[in-house]
Order: structure tokens, then C-alpha cells, then sequence
């Protein structure tokens, strides 16, 4: 069966202050041993969908894939406003929801998370809070947003400061506007910016210490580094990292194919290298 055949199903999930959405489950037609899957979280304002031919491409190499909506996207019942705010509390909430309503999707098998970009920085958080561990965390041009990793960090740190004062002026974020990211809550953006700042990973309303949970988060890390890809450095993504000292972590170049580049988004447009790299991973654990 080709891969982009593979047809998905969606099922509800409902989060602790009853915000909704559906995650996406793709079937591997032919598993691998164990039906091992696959929780993927989406980049900052991106829509589960957009990772279809991604979760179709693993999945037809053997590994299930349930793809994570993040709240204020697609088939979330939320759109953030005046109104209407949310943090990193209330996201890490509903990935523990996806992550409940994947396991009873494919009971009693290892199970992986992965993210691209902000989704692979929750990735490790997840892992690092989750009461079984996954088998691994599989990282696709994600690093930690702390200023001093980019190339021209004065100008980093000053959005890190701008952003959160014209989220608070217009009430979220006009990230489809400015060209970042999605309508993005007040809080979600305060959340991140003071990590860009501080580069700690915390929030308003999170009573765990995240960084010491990353500190002894212990799953292997396999982390694809894109080729022109500025929004995420070698040094952001060493910076993660370095957060889990007693983690195994391999970090790949993705040079790209012809006709279709390997900076931060790109590469979601012909993601059968990514696909093979993660399924090849799964299969030798």
C-alpha cells in the first residue's frame, strides 16, 4: 500500500478544563515488531494536518502515528482571544490527553514522541514528565529559543521582549499577520518569550521544576538538524540537549533532496528522508 493511501481516522480528546480537539491516527498497515508508534507534536501554530504525509510516510514503513492538535488550531474548539488565553500549563495538559487516547489506540506498545520545532521542545518535556518513560524522542528542527544560540542575538532577545507586549496590545499574537507562528495565545507567547530570555522551561501556573525533570530525562534522543534552517542553530539544538545530560543523543544533518529544500519547513514537503530516519531508528531499538 503506498504510503499517501494510508488512510487516517480521528478521535475526540477532551482536556482537563474540557477544551477539545481530535487527534489524527494513522495505522501502520503492516507494523513492525511490537506496534511500536509514534506521538508527533506539531510546530508553533501549525495544524496537525500539515503532518499527514509525514505520519502516512512512517506509518507505511511500520510505525503508527498520532498526530497531537495543538489548542487554538484546526479541530480545537479554542481560538485564542481577549477572552480566551492559555499557557505551557494548559498545552502540556492536552498532550497528556493525546498521549492517554494513543495508548488505549495501541495498548501495550513501546511508544515514541517527536516534534518539530516547538513540538519537539514539548516532546522532551512530555518525556521527561511522563509516568512511563517512551522508548525514544525523535526531534526534527527543534532546539531551545534561548537568545544567546542564534547568530544575531540582540535582535532574538528583542523580539523575546516585543512579542509578549503586542500579544498583551492586541490580545494574542497576530502571528499570521506578522509572519510567525499562528494567532498565538497571550500566555503561550509570555511562556515562550521568558524562555527565549532565561532559556529555562517553565510557565505561569506550572508548579514542577521542568528543568530538573529534563535533568533526569533518560530516553534517547534522536535530533535532525536542518541544512539553512536559522530558527534552529546546531547551538539551540546542543543547548536542549544539554538539558538531559544522562540521555543518549545523536544529531543528523539533513542536507535535503533536489527540489525541495531542508530548512525548518521545507523539509515537510517531501518527508519521506525524515520518515525513514525515524523508522529506522524504532526499528533497531
Amino acid at each position: 500500500m503506498a504510503a499517501s493511501t494510508i488512510e487516517p481516522c480521528v478521535i475526540p480528546v477532551t482536556s482537563t478544563d474540557r477544551a477539545s480537539a481530535e487527534l489524527i491516527l494513522v495505522r501502520a498497515p503492516a507494523p513492525l515488531p511490537g506496534s511500536p508508534y509514534l506521538l508527533w507534536l506539531p510546530a508553533l501554530g501549525v495544524p496537525a494536518r500539515h503532518y499527514l504525509p509525514l505520519a502516512q510516510a512512517v506509518a507505511g514503513l511500520g510505525v503508527g502515528v498520532a498526530l497531537h492538535e495543538w489548542r487554538g488550531l484546526g479541530s480545537s474548539d479554542r481560538r485564542a482571544g481577549r477572552r480566551c488565553d492559555w499557557g505551557y500549563r494548559q498545552l502540556l495538559n492536552d498532550i497528556d490527553g493525546s498521549a492517554s487516547v494513543a495508548a488505549a489506540a495501541w495498548p501495550g506498545s513501546r511508544w515514541w514522541v517527536g516534534g518539530h520545532s516547538l513540538g519537539g521542545q514539548f516532546a522532551c518535556l512530555m518525556a521527561s514528565r511522563a509516568p512511563a518513560s517512551p522508548a525514544g524522542i525523535l526531534l526534527a528542527a527543534s532546539g531551545a529559543p534561548y537568545w544567546r544560540c542564534f547568530a544575531h542575538p540582540n535582535w532574538v532577545r528583542l523580539a523575546y521582549l516585543a512579542a509578549p507586549w503586542l500579544a498583551r496590545l492586541v490580545g494574542y499574537l497576530p502571528g499570521r499577520r506578522i509572519g510567525f507562528g499562528g494567532n498565538e495565545a497571550r500566555g503561550v507567547i509570555s511562556d515562550w518569550a521568558a524562555t527565549g530570555r532565561t532559556g529555562r522551561y517553565g510557565g505561569f501556573g506550572i508548579n514542577d521544576d521542568l528543568e530538573c525533570s529534563l535533568a533526569n530525562q533518560r530516553a534517547p534522543v534522536l535530533a535532525l538538524r536542518m541544512t539553512g534552517d536559522w530558527l534552529v542553530p546546531a547551538a539551540s539544538i546542543d543547548f536542549l540537549l544539554g538539558k538531559m545530560p544522562h540521555a543518549h543523543a545523536q544529531v543528523d544533518v539533513l542536507a535535503g533532496t533536489p527540489g525541495a529544500g531542508a530548512a525548518h519547513f521545507d523539509w515537510m514537503k517531501q518527508p519521506d528522508e525524515v520518515a525513514q530516519r525515524f523508522a529506522k531508528v524504532i526499528a533497531n531499538a
